[in-house]
């Protein structure tokens, strides 16, 4: 009964050694590959999101612009007009902004 816990316990000791030398090694060879399919991702969705904000912006103010000017005196329109280019011009200096939030996020996670 001693012999099997012994052989037990010392396989279970050998495997944990194993594991925790695995993991080890494995960090020293290089970036993982999940930082780096994170680190991508996250520069292909900045990208993509800079390539539709521009011309979203540009038709909001628009938009916001000939409310505005073809309100003919209505405050609700003029007050929603001014509204939308508050929101839109925000939102795009957000989006322009998103590359230091990256860096920080990647400060964090690496």
């Amino acid at each position: 009964m001693n012999k099997k816990i012994f052989y037990t316990l010392f396989t279970f000791f050998l495997f944990f050694i194993f594991l925790i030398s695995f993991s080890c090694f494995s960090f020293a060879w290089g970036e993982p590959q999940i930082i780096s399919k994170i680190t991508s991702a996250f520069e292909s969705i900045k990208d993509w999101l800079l390539k539709i904000a521009t011309p979203a912006a540009a038709v909001a103010v628009g938009t916001g612009v000939f409310m505005k000017k073809f309100s003919f005196g209505d405050e609700e329109k003029i007050r929603t007009g001014k509204k939308l280019i508050k929101g839109s011009l925000f939102s795009y200096a957000f989006l322009l902004a998103i590359d230091l939030i990256l860096s920080a996020i990647k400060s964090l996670v690496g």
